[in-house]
């Protein structure tokens, strides 16, 4: 298995950052970066959604962790591979939120591969947090 996680802390709380990630896997992007996201059926484990990159054609995913204000992520099959996208957050003593997007490889092969493909996948996780996070500090005023 190959990881890597890209960690930025917002003033914003956990569930501002919450609504603003259900909001863009539901399908509302948060600025000009954001892939975009189609979700058939609820925001819950197990329900599939398309997600299209800019510039690349769509994958399938599912989601398969969700606890509201603290973990989501999902899980799209790439050949053999498994990449699992997850974001993390966690309440920092401020009132504010950390949170950690973190995207594993797994499968056969993928310590081999996931030094090249890892970085280019994760490449646009700082510009997709500040998305992110902009909209969470938004939506809090």
């Amino acid at each position: 298995m190959w990881t890597t996680n890209y960690e930025q802390t917002t003033t914003a709380s956990a569930s501002a950052v919450w609504g603003a990630l259900e909001r863009l896997h539901s399908g509302t992007p948060l600025g000009p970066a954001s892939d975009s996201f189609e979700l058939h059926g609820p925001f819950v484990v197990g329900t599939t959604l398309t997600i299209t990159p800019q510039g690349q054609e769509p994958m399938e995913s599912t989601i398969v962790a969700l606890v509201p204000e603290t973990t989501y992520a999902d899980r799209t099959r790439f050949g053999d591979l498994e990449l699992t996208f997850r974001h993390d957050l966690r309440p920092t003593a401020d009132g504010g939120t950390t949170v950690t997007h973190t995207l594993a490889i797994d499968g056969p092969g993928s310590d081999e591969v996931g030094p090249e493909l890892g970085p280019q996948i994760s490449g646009d996780f700082p510009v997709a947090m500040r998305e992110l996070l902009s909209a969470a500090e938004r939506s809090a005023r």
